[in-house]
């Protein structure tokens, strides 16, 4: 059996144990190892909450949403499916580790970090992640997920400059592009 065949099995066999057990870090867990393009509808379909609420970097940016569409808040199990399928559309996932999963009750918090590279731009950034998760009755029905949101949206960044004023005096300027 190959590696990624051994990788395949394990997460469908957290799957399993997530569907017997009903506990919350190993819904929590199960869904994680499962956000593949290939896996993540099931996974969705069996650990996600027809209704679950998914929030992903704000609870509203127009602007935002523009460069990353799954930005904010929404509600159903679809968008757990579009949001984890387009993650790896858009970027080639290099790395992606939890380093502390903690549960409270229904209440899961998740840390860790991944690297990933925009597949148009070639940009590549490492960031934290931490996710907040509520789990009741064995399904995900509420997702929060928060990263370095400057820079997943700079990946995607080909050109352009901001002028930069956070001071009243406006000697302190500065430029950020690209290149900088």
């Amino acid at each position: 059996m190959s590696e990624q065949e051994t990788a395949q099995s394990a997460a469908l066999n957290a799957i399993e144990k997530a569907l017997a057990t009903k506990a919350p870090k190993d819904v929590v867990q199960a869904f994680l190892l499962n956000t593949a393009k290939e896996s993540v509808a099931y996974a969705a379909e069996k650990l996600i909450a027809e209704n679950a609420d998914y929030v992903s970097l704000n609870f509203s940016n127009p602007e935002l949403k523009k460069i990353e569409p799954w930005a904010g808040s929404s509600q159903g199990r679809d968008v757990y499916i579009y949001t984890f399928s387009n993650v790896g559309t858009y970027w080639n996932i290099d790395d992606f580790q939890v380093t502390d999963m903690i549960s409270e009750n229904e209440t899961v918090a998740v840390f860790g970090q991944f690297t990933y590279t925009s597949v148009h731009a070639q940009n590549t950034f490492t960031s934290p992640f931490a996710i907040k998760a509520v789990v009741k009755d064995g399904l995900i029905t509420y997702f929060q997920f928060m990263e370095d949101t400057y820079a997943s949206a700079a990946s995607f960044r080909v050109g352009g400059e901001w002028i930069i004023q956070q001071d009243s005096d406006s000697t302190k300027n500065f430029s950020v592009s690209k290149n900088s």
